[in-house]
């Protein structure tokens, strides 16, 4: 483990990842693949209802935990990466289970299902709200939101590792803006993540605070920019194979390229298109065949 590891997980509070058993729910066969609707525990008690995807009638290669995007829909979350609802250029779930992978896609505190007094993929109106107090209920008590959302990502590992015939050496993590800084941040923490897939979310602290662009709830750790930059973070994943893809007119990637030529070390793929933040079928199957190459 890094230093930059070894020091965030301190200054979290992140335990230790922990094998975690899961409860098996309905059943959907799909074109090529199966989705099953399952749930397991956090570190605080409350579910996490996920979809696993299997290919069908043939044992996965390996495996990756896909976490959504934010996009400003509470109300979309594994359901997005399942390709019921959303873009299609977030489905990635079915996309890589097709290909041999087993996939799992977890709801995010206070995304879709694990929204408090509703559930679902219909928009409520407060669902800003709950994002808003994920993160500020914890913060009153000394907590972060970080600590919470990679706490539960190492769980998804840890589901994945559990599945019978996973191999260790082919599990990894990838997602797309929000779920691309859960899979930057955890991959950096969690060793046993073999490979990255990082969209839409490498962009230097500085250039952000210049350019006036927000930061996700996410990362609102006091004292995080005095610790690191996003290069560190990169870094930190290392030597392990990582794909960072972004676009050219995306403020959440505006110098994704100068981030990654920071980053000493040949483990980084870069990705880099004409585009906006969203995801078009260049960048959706550029990711999913990166993934294949690394998982299989």
């Amino acid at each position: 483990m890094s230093d930059l590891a070894t020091t965030l997980r301190a200054r979290l509070g992140l335990a230790e990842p922990v094998p975690v058993a899961f409860q098996r729910g309905d059943v959907v066969v799909g074109d090529g693949y199966h989705r099953e609707r399952i749930e397991y525990r956090g570190l605080e008690g409350d579910g996490i209802p996920a979809f696993l995807f299997t290919p069908r009638g043939r044992e996965p290669v390996g495996g990756v935990a896909v976490f959504h995007q934010h996009n400003g829909e509470f109300h979309f979350g594994k359901s997005e990466v399942a390709g019921l609802v959303g873009s299609p250029f977030q489905a990635f779930g079915p996309a890589l289970a097709r290909k041999g992978l087993a996939v799992l896609a977890p709801d995010a505190v206070s995304f879709e299902d694990r929204r408090a007094g509703v559930t679902g993929v219909e928009p409520d109106t407060y669902d800003w709200l709950q994002h808003y107090n994920a993160l500020n209920y914890r913060l009153i008590d000394g907590d972060t939101l970080m600590r919470k959302c990679l706490d539960d990502a190492q769980r998804a590992v840890s589901v994945l590792l559990g599945l019978p015939g996973m191999d260790p050496r082919r599990v990894g993590v990838a997602g797309h803006s929000y779920g691309g800084y859960t899979s930057l941040y955890h991959a950096a923490l969690d060793p046993r993540c073999q490979f990255a897939c990082i969209s839409g979310a490498v962009c230097s602290i500085e250039t952000r605070r210049r350019a006036g662009t927000g930061f996700t709830l996410f990362e609102a750790v006091p004292g995080l920019a005095r610790l690191l930059d996003t290069h560190d973070v990169l870094a930190a994943i290392g030597p392990r194979p990582t794909m960072v893809v972004s676009g050219t007119q995306d403020k959440y990637s505006r110098d994704a390229d100068e981030v990654v030529a920071k980053v000493a070390g040949q483990h980084i793929t870069e990705r880099r298109f004409e585009r906006g933040h969203a995801l078009d079928q260049e960048g959706f199957d550029s990711i999913i065949d990166w993934i294949v190459d690394r998982a299989s």
